[in-house]
This record gives structure tokens, C-alpha cells and sequence, in this order.
């Protein structure tokens, strides 16, 4: 996620990281969702913002908040660079939808117009696109954050 607060910092998409860094995008986008780096890849996004390798690793978890890699980013900003990349994959899975839906109705427009039979995957497509929207922007209202926390609590026995 630090690697994600700086880019997002200085403005730069991750194509525009890749590109400064000599890294793939595919890289870039593997190391923002928290999958390990090798040194190569850290030494080359160091130098691409300027900064000591040291200052580059991700901080842990389960370390001490005390330690120099959590100052870098909060837990406000973590919860939000979370909420973003959930709301990125849902404009991802909306897209695909679209694409897909449309490319199936000119097959059928095209091959045989008397019977709309894209309508039914449209229909069963939508219906999940609908609720992963639904969750990803809290409209479902028993599914959310305090929903979550009240079921773990009734699972523990006790208040969190």
C-alpha cells in the first residue's frame, strides 16, 4: 500500500509508474495489492521516488506501530486505499459486463434477431453486478461494517 500512497501522491497512474520505474504494469499492480517484491524491483521503485530502499519496504501487520515504515501510511489511509481498490474492481467487473453483453447481442442481432436470448445472461449478469454495487457502495444496509463487527462479536461472546 506504500508503494500506492506514493504513486497516488505524485500524481502518476501505474502505467506512468511502470514506465519511470523500468518495472511492468503488471508488476506495479501486483506489489500495490501487497504481493511480495524482489529487491530488483524495490531498488528500481526506489529510485523512482527518490527514496533509500529502507524507507521503500512495506511495514508488517503484526510490527510495531512504533517502527519507521508505519509512519508512512495510517490506518485511515489504508482503510481508504482498500475501499478504492474494491470500487476499481467493481468499475472493472461493470465494464466486463457491458462489453460482454454488448458483443453477445450483436452475435445474436446478427445471427438470430427473432430470438433475443442475450437478454437471459444480461439479466442473471446483472442481477450480481447489481450486488457487488450494492455492497461496494453500502446500499445493502444488514451487510455492512456494523453488521460485520456485531457477528463477530455474537461469534466471540463479547464486545471487540
Amino acid at each position: 500500500m506504500l508503494i500506492q500512497k506514493l504513486r497516488l501522491q505524485r500524481g502518476w497512474s501505474q502505467e506512468q509508474l511502470a514506465e519511470v520505474s523500468g518495472l511492468s504494469a503488471r508488476t506495479v499492480q501486483r506489489l500495490e495489492r501487497g504481493q511480495p517484491a524482489s529487491l530488483e524491483s524495490l531498488k528500481a521503485l526506489a529510485s523512482a521516488f527518490d527514496l533509500d530502499l529502507k524507507d521503500l519496504q512495506e511495514p508488517s501487520m503484526t510490527s510495531n506501530p512504533t517502527e519507521p515504515g508505519l509512519k508512512d501510511i495510517r490506518p485511515d489511509e489504508a482503510q481508504a486505499l482498500k475501499h478504492v481498490r474494491k470500487v476499481r474492481r467493481f468499475y472493472m467487473h461493470l465494464t466486463q459486463y457491458v462489453v460482454v453483453i454488448a458483443g453477445l447481442a450483436v452475435v445474436n442481432l446478427v445471427t438470430y434477431p427473432k430470438v433475443l436470448w442475450f437478454i437471459w445472461p444480461a439479466l442473471g449478469w446483472g442481477i450480481g453486478v447489481a450486488a457487488h454495487g450494492m455492497t461496494i457502495f453500502n446500499l445493502v444496509p444488514f451487510l455492512d461494517g456494523a453488521w460485520e463487527r456485531r457477528q463477530v462479536e455474537k461469534y466471540l461472546g463479547r464486545k471487540l
